[in-house]
């Protein structure tokens, strides 16, 4: 069974290794080099859509402290040169006015640089929801490949990769609340498998205004989709209904035993 770390390393097409060396044998190069940093410019494959300055204070504290350890790994631009892998410590280096910054040159080709820039950030968990599925659909679209094709890359299975994409047709309303946290990628989920848009329009606000899990959710959306398949003479289902009914699965996950609401 391969090691994890070469798992990782082999995600992209030719290897990871051939564009981001390892710490230790980074110590060992000669062709890295101190480069201004306005001669630097992001990835312009960053699929991340925002650096908030308050995120990177731990990192700017200590580059100030000690300066950039690791080497920005970077391709040659018409001017200056662009971002493979190391965009936070650029940005910090920045914020903590810094001149120069070491730098290790590498060839890359576009794919290559959103593969890579996405690899990154999923490991630092820094996408949101959406914006590691516009990169999925960016693979998809303009490099030619599968769903397939994209979870082998970045180490997902496909059904993975489908989740992701099927979020972005959610309305533009839902897509805001998944942006700024309202909801997760759970409860993204769930609403990208309703077809019917009264009731994924119902099934949104009763989850945004009663807090819902992820499981109430899914619990919710159930009983829509089953009362809309019921005779009109049977009583209907309310919210509290599905409060409840979440309500009581978390009780009896936390008890060890069954919890009824009457």
């Amino acid at each position: 069974m391969p090691a994890k770390g070469k798992t990782r390393k082999r995600v992209l097409g030719r290897g990871i290794d051939a564009l981001v060396p390892d710490l230790d044998s980074l110590t060992k190069e000669k062709d890295f080099f101190l480069c201004d940093v306005d001669s630097i410019y992001p990835n312009p494959m960053q699929p991340r859509q925002s650096f908030p300055e308050g995120s990177l204070d731990e990192l700017v504290a200590s580059i100030e402290e000690i300066g950039v350890i690791q080497p920005l790994i970077v391709r040659t631009a018409k001017t200056g040169y662009e971002l493979i892998a190391g965009e936070r410590r650029w940005r910090a280096a920045r914020l903590a006015k810094l001149k120069r910054v070491p730098v290790l040159i590498r060839e890359a080709s576009s794919t290559e640089m959103l593969e890579l820039a996405l690899i990154e950030n999923i490991q630092r968990k820094d996408l949101g929801p959406l914006e590691e599925g516009e990169a999925y659909e960016r693979l998809i679209n303009e490099f030619g490949l599968t769903q397939e094709e994209v979870g082998k890359r970045v180490g997902k299975d496909r059904s993975t990769i489908t989740n992701f994409l099927r979020i972005l047709n959610l309305p533009e309303s839902i897509r805001r609340d998944i942006s700024n946290e309202t909801l997760t990628m759970g409860h993204a989920r769930v609403l990208a498998g309703i077809e019917e848009q009264t009731i994924l329009k119902k099934a949104w606000k009763q989850i945004v205004s009663r807090g819902l899990s992820v499981r109430g959710a899914e619990e919710l959306v159930r009983r829509l989709k089953a009362s809309r398949e019921k005779p009109a003479d049977d009583k209907p289902f309310t919210s509290d209904d599905v409060y409840f009914k979440s309500l009581e699965e978390d009780l009896t996950r936390y008890f060890g035993t069954r919890v009824s609401i009457k």
